[in-house]
């Protein structure tokens, strides 16, 4: 590591030290915990559709410290590294291998860059080729994989762009690459300390209501705006595997680019000017064109005007043309909705959107094909007389799916599931799809019969299965149900309808998910992945699922784990219990008592939970069960703490029940929003002997605009945002809390203030609390410096506060 880090501790109170401030360096956890968070990780795997090929793709299972200590610039809702031109945030592959389906062993990539750092990876139409960048320590180069070669090769310097994403897309030949690159004069940036403003920045105000969340790293001043656009502006070219280069477009800068799929037309999305200091890039103006391979302009398909305005409502969106996309069985249609009701959800409308099919070269009006009772959500095309569409409404939480025949929109659609979206033990799956000429997915459909792939979720456990859906009765018939009880069983996709032939994942409690073909008319399970478990320090765990009741009735749940060795039959030990936990929002009790756990799914402790600690003596409760609901009218935050509470008492309940546990020594902790939910059980009751939260937002007048699941804002129910606050409550909270808040979060409303102004009421009011802020930390942490010494910060904690 380059340079050496202080991690900052604000303290008061907890003991580890007399003074306000520690200087301390970074601390691993110990023995038993760092068996668990050192390890190594298994690759990531990917296949060609025809299933020939496998490509495995091997990254460290954790970043380091210098690898967030890099340039970076925070503009328009992005972090770029300035030098190289890419996400500041990109995780890297560090090696690529090749393998047959049919063979035992994967071959090495020949030809890679040293010390790879790979990402965005993208097989070619026909799939003998894999395209992939490499970035250097000064820019972004594009690669070429030869798939049945296993042979890696360079095909540009260090001069792609892709500080908007993945910087080039195939083109149909196989053989050419559309690639965004650096402009030849682009212009050097202006150094924000030493540029001296011409003026003041003004922000105003037309009198529009428009409800923004609290979006991190917005432009700022004008010279923000002309570094922003000198980082994503890009040169598009053409780019042949030899290395050869033609201009394609000039200097623009390029949201989206998007083929056809005959692969004959473009389409081009570039943002527009004005920017904005209010919201991200996302919602600045932008323009849509469709060229020919030639670069000649067709059509100008769509303008977008910047988006600043917004109607109150997550059910709410912009007004024009929206979600622009190919249709993907056509050669080359494009696919649009617009909203009939203005975008706005408080407006009364029979429809919402209408949906729309334009066909190239787009002399012709758009053709209408759809009108949604909901909004629209979605299509997945088939054939010229077959096609699903989905609607939804998030107040009433109902998504329907409908059965059109877009040849023939006079022909009503028909309404092939109604149901409460929340409701996972009615989800009928979703339907199958497959590649098609275009090498673009559509439904699979054979003999009028198409496919459903569900999760399974059921009372009594998972149970994922196959159903054949009938065109002609619109009933289905069930093909396969996975039966496991001792193992997990994921259904992945169809590969051979007639023989029945299907990708499947398995794992166990003890068992490295892997990866098989299943025949399900013959039950023949053919594995080809044999991936090791690299937890074996955990393999006598005890893990159960167990289901227990709140007060009011409602089913919850959570996975329990005992410690190795520990007597569930003469239960002498009275353990010490730690709850992990994230609430969750429903508008009936029905749904928010269903369970999505599986007791067999494969046990991967990593800092996200608090599964290490079975090791060391304690009880954990992972996942458990806290739904926030509201009926009717009533929104889910009316109630917030009091159901709050009674999820907590219920989990401890459970487990207490059982015998396991002591009751004075009960922790609770969660990141993020279950950082949120961690402090107000510290502060509204006395369930709890500690609590760790991490990365969460505490003061709810910070995000005035919504938060969550919160649609109202602060004006509309003050009372709602001043009860949920801990911060608004500091006063009452008197138990031990460990914060904890990466300084550089990039998440909608719990920048790192959060945790800092919360830390300071609590400490001006004599609460027992330490801050750890750990450095260069988004919201999810990366670095394994920040990672161990996390779990060294937890580990000390626990064993002061809960376990001694």
């Amino acid at each position: 590591m380059k340079l050496r880090y202080t991690l900052l501790l604000l303290f008061i109170g907890l003991g580890f030290s007399v003074s306000a401030q520690e200087n301390l360096t970074y601390q691993k956890p110990s023995a038993e915990i760092l068996a668990l968070a050192d390890y190594e990780r298994a690759p990531s795997v990917s296949m060609d559709s025809k299933k020939e090929y496998m490509l495995f793709t091997y990254r460290s299972t954790y970043k380091s410290l210098d690898d967030l200590n890099q340039e970076e610039m925070r503009l328009g809702g992005l972090r770029i590294n300035p030098i190289t031109n890419i996400s500041s945030s990109v995780t890297y592959i560090n090696n690529l291998k090749i393998r047959k389906i049919t063979d035992k062993t994967e071959t090495q990539v020949s030809g890679l860059p040293e010390n790879p750092r790979i990402t965005n990876v993208s097989w070619s139409p026909n799939e003998k080729k894999i395209a992939f960048t490499h970035t250097t320590a000064t820019g972004v180069e594009l690669w070429v994989l030869d798939v049945p070669l296993a042979t890696a090769k360079k095909v540009t310097e260090a001069n792609l762009n892709a500080n908007l994403g993945n910087p080039f897309n195939w083109m149909k030949d196989n053989e050419t690459l559309l690639v965004k690159m650096l402009p030849k004069n682009r212009p050097a940036l202006i150094d924000l300390k030493k540029d001296l403003p011409k003026g003041p920045t003004v922000s105003v105000s037309d009198g529009s209501k428009s409800q923004n969340r609290t979006y991190p790293d917005l432009l700022k001043n004008k010279t923000d705006e002309f570094n922003f656009e000198a980082l994503v502006t890009s040169e598009l070219y053409k780019v042949s595997l030899s290395g050869k280069t033609e201009l394609f477009k000039p200097a623009a800068i390029y949201a989206g680019e998007s083929f056809s799929p005959d692969g004959n037309y473009l389409m081009l999305s570039t943002i527009q000017k004005p920017f904005s200091y209010i919201v991200p890039l996302s919602r600045f103006p932008q323009k849509s064109v469709v060229y020919d391979l030639t670069g000649k302009e067709i059509k100008v398909v769509n303008e977008v005007p910047l988006n600043e305005i917004m109607p109150k409502g997550f059910s709410s969106v912009r007004k024009g043309k929206r979600n622009m996309n190919w249709r993907a069985d056509k050669l080359a249609t494009l696919n649009y909705v617009v909203a009939l009701d203005e975008g706005d959800q408080a407006n009364k409308a029979d429809f919402r959107d209408e949906v729309f099919n334009w066909e190239a070269p787009f002399t012709n009006e758009p053709k209408t094909i759809l009108k949604t009772q909901q909004r629209f959500s979605g299509i997945t095309w088939g054939n010229d007389n077959v096609a699903i569409a989905y609607d939804e409404w998030y107040d009433t939480r109902n998504g329907k799916v409908y059965l059109i025949n877009p040849s023939n929109p006079s022909q009503a659609p028909k309404i092939i599931s109604d149901r409460n979206s929340q409701d996972i033990y009615s989800d009928p799956g979703n339907f199958e799809t497959k590649r098609n000429q275009y090498n673009r997915y559509v439904l699979a459909i054979e003999n009028d019969n198409m496919y459903l792939i569900g999760d399974g979720f059921t009372k009594d456990g998972q149970f994922p299965f196959i159903d054949e859906f009938s065109l002609k009765t619109l009933k289905t018939k069930r093909l396969y149900t996975s039966t496991y009880k001792d193992k997990k069983e994921d259904l992945l996709s169809i590969e051979d309808f007639k023989k029945g032939e299907v990708l499947v994942q398995i794992q166990s409690k003890n068992d490295y998910p892997n990866y098989y073909f299943r025949n399900i008319k013959s039950n023949k399970l053919t594995q080809i992945t044999n991936f090791k478990n690299p937890f074996e320090s955990i393999k006598n765990v005890y893990k159960e699922v167990i289901k227990y009741k709140r007060k009011d009735g409602v089913e919850l749940s959570g996975t329990l784990y005992l410690p190795a060795g520990y007597d569930r039959n003469k239960k002498t030990e009275k353990l010490p219990l730690l709850i992990w936990a994230y609430p969750a929002e429903f508008k009936d009790k029905n749904s928010a008592g269903q369970s999505d756990k599986n007791p067999n799914e494969f046990t991967f402790p990593n800092y996200g939970s608090f599964v290490y600690w079975v090791t060391k003596g304690y009880a954990v409760l992972d996942d458990a069960s806290f739904p926030i609901i509201g009926e009717g009218t009533t929104e889910p935050n009316d109630t917030f703490i009091t159901q709050l509470v009674d999820d907590a008492a219920s989990a401890i309940d459970a487990v207490a029940d059982l015998g396991y546990i002591n009751r004075k020594k009960v922790a609770i902790g969660g990141h993020s929003y279950g950082a949120f939910m961690t402090a107000n059980l510290l502060t509204h009751c006395n369930l709890f002997a500690c609590g760790i939260a991490r990365s969460g937002a505490y003061n709810r007048t910070l995000t005035p605009f919504g938060f969550q699941s919160e649609q109202r804002n602060y004006w509309d129910v003050p009372k709602v945002y001043n009860e949920m606050s801990p911060f608004m409550n500091a006063e009452k909270m008197k138990t031990p809390l460990l914060l904890v808040h990466g300084d550089a979060d990039n998440n909608p409303g719990t920048f790192t203030l959060q945790s800092e102004r919360y830390f300071q009421a609590l400490k001006g009011l004599g609460a027992p609390v330490r801050l750890v802020l750990l450095p260069k930390e988004s919201h999810g942490y990366a670095a394994k410096e920040n990672i161990l010494h996390l779990l060294w910060e937890q580990d000390q904690f626990l064993e002061k506060y809960l376990k001694n």
